[in-house]
């Protein structure tokens, strides 16, 4: 028998219009009373389910994190009850026979006995800057939309000012295209518009800027351009109110802005997804396997099959991988090592992902002891195994038809000294 864990809880099946809630309460003759309503998901109707539950005597609720709807949900029960968001897929209940009501009992009959597993749900604080990084997330993609159908515009028109410039949007290049949307200046004054060395390219300027827009491509255009404009306001003014949110933050900020790749806002993502309190976690790999950048496990007869990375936390994963992309460009640096040796043998893909592991693991580190960053140095790996090195390259050289002789110096980076010398050809 399943020993009791939670003697007066309640199962929440969430939905976008309803909340069907079931309360289970032991007696003291070990009886257990259970009674089901439902309800609206309205504030209004929710509240009334608090009061509800209150009334039941009920006072741990666990429900199932169903997309954005179990959210206003907690928000009003936060503080009241002891909250369990559970991820669906621990609990699907025996199929063939799902309602809405059957799903709240088997919840609460989980919850009962202690065998769901809470998802991580930040503090209110945390939530917020959650809410407000991850919305400047959106804007930017927004923004990077709109460029790309601005390229796409122009290139329908033969405009093909892209092939020219670096930058779509750098300055010389939208007063082009806002002369453009005018009409009414040739290609080679659009040219003269050009500014610092991009001046040294005016012929193909004026040849690329030469094509057959039409009345509705620079109509397109000028609703592209206001676009632009807009998302661009939009992230001032969101960096600047993320700012004044995380002014507590500002040294932890500092700190992580000291990794290889990751730049401020990369460092504002990582505080408000993890947080600065990693006793949560417990350590770096719980972390790692929460953000979802590690592989899952599928393993049978002994047998372990490929298996991809989780779903994870899509926002850190994301700018993890765009970090790692950056630290392996970086030159003279451990990320930049690692990522090279990672995609020779497994992939760019595979490579960036592992990397960005390591970037997690570092700052969940930086945070947890209060550190600074100090890089390993790109020739880590060679200093790790300094005569598994020598040997390997010692036996490339002896391919290439030379007598090899190792001798320990301590001066080298791998402590060795290799001597060689070409091999007597041999006598028909």
């Amino acid at each position: 028998m399943l020993r009791v864990i939670h003697e007066r809880c309640a199962g929440l099946d969430v939905h976008k219009k309803t909340v069907v809630a079931c309360a289970l309460v032991t007696k003291q003759d070990g009886q257990v009373h259970k009674e089901v309503r439902t309800f609206g998901t309205t504030t209004g109707e929710i509240l009334a389910m608090a009061e509800w539950l209150k009334g039941q005597g009920v006072n741990s609720v666990a429900m199932e994190s169903t997309g954005v709807y179990w959210i206003p949900i907690y928000n009003l029960l936060e503080g009241s009850f002891e909250l369990l968001v559970v991820n669906a897929q621990h609990m699907k209940a025996v199929p063939g026979r799902k309602t809405d009501v059957s799903d709240a009992e088997w919840i609460a009959q989980l919850h009962r006995h202690g065998l769901l597993k809470g998802s991580f749900v930040p503090p209110k604080p945390q939530r917020q800057l959650r809410e407000l990084v991850r919305h400047r997330t959106n804007v930017v993609e927004r923004r990077s939309q709109s460029v790309n159908e601005l390229q796409k515009v122009l290139e329908t028109g033969n405009i093909k000012l892209a092939s020219v410039v670096s930058e779509i949007t750098g300055v010389s290049a939208m007063e082009m295209v806002h002369g453009l949307i005018g009409g009414e200046q040739g290609p080679e004054v659009l040219a003269e518009l050009a500014r610092g060395r991009l001046r040294d390219k005016k012929p193909q300027l004026a040849a690329a800027l030469t094509g057959r827009l039409e009345k509705h491509h620079r109509f397109i255009l000028s609703q592209l351009l206001a676009d632009i404009s807009f998302c661009e306001e939009q992230i001032l003014e969101l960096d600047l109110e993320i700012r004044i949110q995380m002014k507590d933050y500002e040294e932890v900020i500092q700190r992580l802005d000291e990794i290889p790749g990751v730049n401020r806002r990369i460092a504002e993502v990582l505080v408000a997804e993890v947080g600065t309190d990693t006793s949560r976690f417990g350590d770096a790999a719980h972390v790692v396997s929460w953000a979802g950048m590690c592989p899952g496990n599928n393993q049978s007869g002994n047998k372990r099959r490929t298996a991809r990375v989780r779903q994870g936390n899509k926002s850190l994963k994301r700018v993890l991988v765009e970090a790692a992309h950056a630290a392996g460009r970086k030159k003279d640096s451990y990320f930049s090592a690692q990522y090279k040796r990672l995609s020779a043998r497994r992939g760019k893909k595979r490579a960036k992902v592992a990397v960005g592991r390591s970037i997690l693991e570092t700052a969940f580190h930086m945070i947890e002891r209060k550190t600074s960053y100090e890089d390993l140095g790109s020739d880590y790996f060679d200093r790790r195994n300094p005569e598994k090195l020598a040997k390997r390259l010692a036996e490339r050289i002896v391919r290439l038809g030379y007598k090899v002789t190792c001798e320990p110096t301590g001066k080298t980076a791998v402590g060795y000294k290799l001597n060689y010398e070409p091999l007597e050809e041999k006598v028909a």
